[in-house]
């Protein structure tokens, strides 16, 4: 009777173990930039792959290489490096390479972003471009009885603790752009001279007296502006689209100098326990519904050109698809910058100086 009494227990404990398993959800930690992980496009995957996206956000290209090098790359399964970044991240073996026949969108994204040497090494593909876009200037339309046309206007007296830039390498590429550093070669953005830099840092530093915060993250600058607490910045469509929606009168412009930009990749890290549900996700981003999805919340371009058969004619028109090529001539798509620790040293230069 003891003997049958512990069968049926050791029974009893085996079903509620499989039992246990078959309820566990196995959980994909994104670190990626906002926006890219809204649930307007995100829940779908969840439903049909039984699983949860986990998102953490980033507010720097820096950071996500510091998170990475620091010792928490085995948090993420996947993340989102932008083009200044993504071959470093891949040469250092933080990301995993795709096999790219488990990925049959791949074939749909664009000709153009997929020939790029950026996430390709040694015969490997490290990452599948997902979006790109601009750096414009966000400005408030009632401020401006006429659209400001240059990033000169930041500097304008009237402007005093009224705008705001990114805590971000990119401010530094946009003061280099009014001191003339784009010409002819607008790559050298990424690969200024010393004396250059000084010069740049001497610029943003007479900026000051008009920065009234430096936003990290594309909420906190959606906020300085529906709090009226700044009128001008260097933003993301991701906040234009926001401001937007809450009715806000925001204007968005590539000013005259033309500006930065850049191309994000989805990518799976090395580290990642659950790689062959990170592919499965990937191939689902990268599809022309989601990426029409994406770009519904992001106001970025999408990778997928097939997105824009889902669009109206009037949103193809507002993100540039009916002139991606002459568009695609006014962003400067950042690169991978050789010095970064000297733009990163400059930069905190700029932030201490009182």
């Amino acid at each position: 009777m003891k003997w049958n009494c512990a069968v049926f227990a050791l029974a009893a404990l085996l079903l509620l173990t499989i039992g246990g398993c078959r309820k566990q959800t196995p959980t994909l930690s994104l670190l990626v930039w906002e926006g890219y992980a809204d649930p307007s496009f995100v829940r779908s995957f969840e439903q049909s792959h039984n699983c949860k996206i986990s998102a953490s956000y980033m507010g720097s290209s820096d950071e996500l290489v510091a998170k990475l090098r620091g010792g928490s790359a085995s948090n993420y399964d996947v993340i989102s490096p932008s083009s200044d970044v993504a071959t470093m991240i891949a040469s250092a073996g933080l990301a995993a390479p795709l096999d790219l026949t488990k990925l049959p969108s791949y074939s749909q994204l664009s000709e153009r972003l997929r020939s790029l040497p950026l996430v390709r090494l040694n015969g490997n593909v490290y990452g599948v471009p997902f979006t790109w876009g601009p750096n414009p200037l966000l400005y408030d339309t009632a401020a401006f009885p006429q659209p400001p046309d240059s990033w000169t206007v930041l500097w304008s007296p009237k402007l005093k603790n009224k705008i705001s830039v990114w805590d971000e390498l990119s401010t530094i590429y946009m003061a280099a752009q009014i001191l003339g550093y784009d010409k002819p070669d607008p790559s050298h953005l990424y690969n200024l001279t010393d004396e250059e830099l000084e010069n740049v840092k001497k610029k943003l530093i007479e900026l000051k007296p008009n920065i009234r915060k430096m936003w990290t993250t594309g909420g906190e600058l959606t906020n300085l502006f529906e709090n009226h607490e700044v009128v001008a910045a260097m933003g993301w469509p991701l906040m234009t689209n926001q401001l937007r929606a809450a009715h806000f009168p925001i204007g968005e412009k590539i000013p005259k100098e033309n500006t930065t930009g850049w191309i994000d990749h989805l990518m799976i890290t090395a580290a990642s326990d659950h790689k062959d549900l990170a592919v499965e996700f990937l191939e689902h981003m990268i599809e022309a519904k989601t990426q029409k999805a994406v770009t519904d919340v992001t106001g970025y371009d999408p990778a997928n050109p097939q997105a824009a058969q889902l669009m109206t004619e009037e949103q193809k028109k507002s993100l540039h698809l009916d002139d991606v090529d002459q568009y695609m001539k006014r962003i400067y798509f950042w690169q991978q910058v050789p010095r970064r620790e000297k733009y990163n040293e400059i930069w905190n230069e700029v932030k201490a100086a009182q």
